[in-house]
């Protein structure tokens, strides 16, 4: 029964998407009974397909005990066999559960969110059909990545996601920078991706299979492993936007704004986490890709963060939150502890979830992005501006929110292994990664701060807007989305929660039953939390007018441009590749067409030689035999005289 609720699980949304793609297209153009016709179904299959996933994924939550796998071969290479079947885990249970209710939170969000006004695009209805296909293909994906029990399952789950990413992120293909951003979203994960493909390929061989039982226990050697784990960390770089291939991310902002908390919640970003926790053993044997994902981790943690505190676009401050976060996850991997990544990876989830969603009830009411030109909303919004109040705080890790457990969990295995050397990667990266984190915590409270200052408080910026809370089918998605950002780091004292988050493999830091304890990683984290948060009430405090961003002088423009490594990348890699495709085109024009089309060329010059002398050799065989009868017959009549 379980194996078959595994089995149901990520085929619901998918078939869901499947069918609304095969939806006629809606009239463009109209708003009569064609566009309601197909926009009707489109919902009722993108909401039925996500609420019957989140139904599977809650049973599967409620009958999953203990680890346990079903497959079936599907095609055998040789002895290289490729299985179908899935395999389970309280971990994928959970992880499940989040996808699914944060689909379906995002389906239900975008029918008002995406909805025709009276100034709003006149085609909307006529892209609905295949928008929420996408989602459903999205989400089908994402669980077909989390119960994956082969490789190759695994693998095409991942790359629909990438696929769908591309289509979602360019919704709105007029609008500026949408098709790039998808594009550049497509090309940067898929540099990754072949790093990734490579490693399971290489995984696949040594083992002479891809299930990830049989992955698992066979005994790889040291330089295999290695090889084969530092290819699959390309592909969690690229997915889990971790540098220098997190790039992407931010960019990703010109999609819709539900699609941005699809992206940075449930799908994704997440699957690079999720797929280092489900081969963990792998990593742990080759304790060299541990220490680079914790300096890429650490690197990633601060660089997200410092990038987050310039930002004027709301959903890039967002954006460039999540980069740090899941720092927090790759890091608390890097050190021993795939629990406590994954509890962050599930508290992330619902708060980032419900910031977007609030930012996109922001968004949708004063009509712009920019923070610059909101403010005041606090009295105009009540419940938006406490519902951000609560994502905000669990962000910043404020006790007793979902955020501040979970932080704490990464920064505790992380301490332990920096002073105690209980993590399986060297005790500096452990330093590095706690220290690293301690500074996150300031910095996220600080940006966290002021996106709530420069969106909420002082004078409002745009006098002629008139914003109010959105209608209810906007405002009970992030109603209900508030409630595991205030409350769901309190499951991690349940020590049946804190159970089916942990590995057999691998040792668990935290207290005996629970995944978080009161002790002295707590306090440290809270002094960096107020310091952050004090900074930024002083610094705005001195003039309610500014930004406090001003504070950061020559460092502003620095931070705004993420250090300039989409320059540098530019540079580096997309100029080079233009020049070579440039060459390529110029080789390929001049060389391989031009001697196409000069042997052709001389082939016409030679026929057309031969025929001009032809045409012009007719007339003189004629003259000649005209005189050559004009010879003979005076010839003939000078013999008859003489005779």
């Amino acid at each position: 029964m379980t194996g078959l609720l595994g089995a149901l699980l990520p085929a619901v949304p998918l078939v869901a998407g499947l069918l609304g793609l095969l939806l006629p297209p809606a009239p463009r153009r109209d708003s009569a009974t064609g566009g309601d016709r197909a926009r009707t179904a489109a919902v009722t299959l993108g909401v039925a397909g996500a609420a019957g996933a989140l139904a599977l994924a809650v049973a599967l939550l409620l009958t999953v005990d203990g680890p346990m796998e079903t497959s079936a071969t599907w095609v055998d290479f040789g002895g290289l066999a490729v299985t179908l079947g899935v395999r389970l885990d309280g971990a994928a249970a959970l992880v499940a559960v989040a996808v699914t209710a944060v689909a379906l939170a995002v389906q239900v969000y975008s029918i008002g969110y995406l909805r025709r006004g009276p100034h709003d695009d006149v085609d909307v209805d006529h892209r609905y059909p295949p928008y929420a296909a996408q989602i459903s293909l999205f989400t089908g994906a994402m669980l077909l990545v989390v119960v994956a029990g082969d490789l190759i399952m695994l693998l095409v789950g991942w790359e629909v996601m990438g696929l769908c990413s591309y289509l979602l992120i360019a919704h709105d293909r007029r609008l500026a920078g949408a098709p790039a951003a998808a594009m550049k979203a497509f090309l940067v994960t898929r540099v990754g991706d072949v790093g990734f493909l490579l490693g399971i390929a290489l995984l696949g061989v040594s083992t002479g299979s891809f299930r990830i039982a049989d992955v698992l226990a066979h005994d790889h050697s040291g330089a295999t492993l290695t090889a084969a784990g530092l290819l699959l960390l390309a592909g969690v770089a690229g997915k889990s936007a971790q540098f220098p291939l997190h790039t992407w991310l931010p960019d990703a902002m010109a999609g819709p704004t539900p699609i941005s908390a699809l992206i940075h919640a449930a799908t994704m970003v997440a699957a690079g986490v999720y797929a280092v926790a489900r081969l963990y053993p792998l990593f742990t044997a080759a304790p060299v890709t541990l220490t680079v994902l914790g300096v890429l981790g650490a690197v990633t943690l601060l660089l997200g963060a410092l990038a987050a505190t310039a930002q004027d676009d709301i959903k890039r401050v967002l954006a460039w939150s999540t980069v740090s976060q899941l720092g927090y996850m790759t890091g608390a991997l890097a050190v021993g502890s795939p629990s406590a990544a994954l509890f962050h990876l599930l508290t992330h989830a619902a708060f980032k979830a419900l910031l977007f969603l609030a930012a996109g009830a922001v968004i949708h009411a004063v009509g712009t992005t920019l923070m610059s030109e909101m403010g005041g909303l606090r009295r105009s919004m009540p419940v938006t501006f406490w519902c951000t109040v609560v994502g905000l705080g669990a962000l910043a890790g404020v006790p007793p929110l979902a955020g501040f457990w979970s932080k704490d969990g990464v920064l505790t295995v992380a301490e332990s292994a920096a002073l105690e050397g209980t993590g399986p990667a060297p005790s500096w990266v452990g330093w590095i990664v706690w220290i690293a984190g301690l500074v996150g915590v300031a910095v996220t409270a600080w940006y966290a701060g002021r996106l709530l200052l420069r969106a909420f408080f002082g004078a409002p910026r745009l006098p002629l807007v008139q914003p109010h809370d959105p209608p209810a089918v906007l405002r009970w998605p992030v109603l209900l989305l508030a409630v595991p950002a205030a409350l769901l780091g309190l499951a991690g004292f349940v020590g049946a929660f804190a159970d089916r988050l942990r590995f057999p493999t691998v040792p668990v830091a935290g207290s005996e039953d629970g995944l978080v304890h009161l002790g002295s990683g707590v306090l440290l984290p809270l002094a960096f939390l107020l310091f952050g948060a004090a900074l930024v009430l002083l610094g705005w405090r001195r003039d309610r007018a500014a930004d406090p961003a001003a504070a950061l002088g020559p460092l502003r423009p620095v931070f705004a441009r993420a250090f300039r490594l989409d320059d540098v990348q530019h540079t580096l890699v997309v100029r080079p590749v233009r020049a070579l495709a440039r060459a390529a085109r110029t080789g390929d024009e001049v060389v391989v067409d031009g001697a196409v089309e000069g042997s052709g060329r001389a082939a016409s010059g030679l026929g057309a030689g031969l025929a001009a002398l032809h045409r012009a050799a007719l007339p003189r065989a004629a003259a000649g035999v005209l005189a050559g009868a004009l010879l003979i017959g005076l010839a003939a009549a000078l013999v008859g005289v003489n005779r």
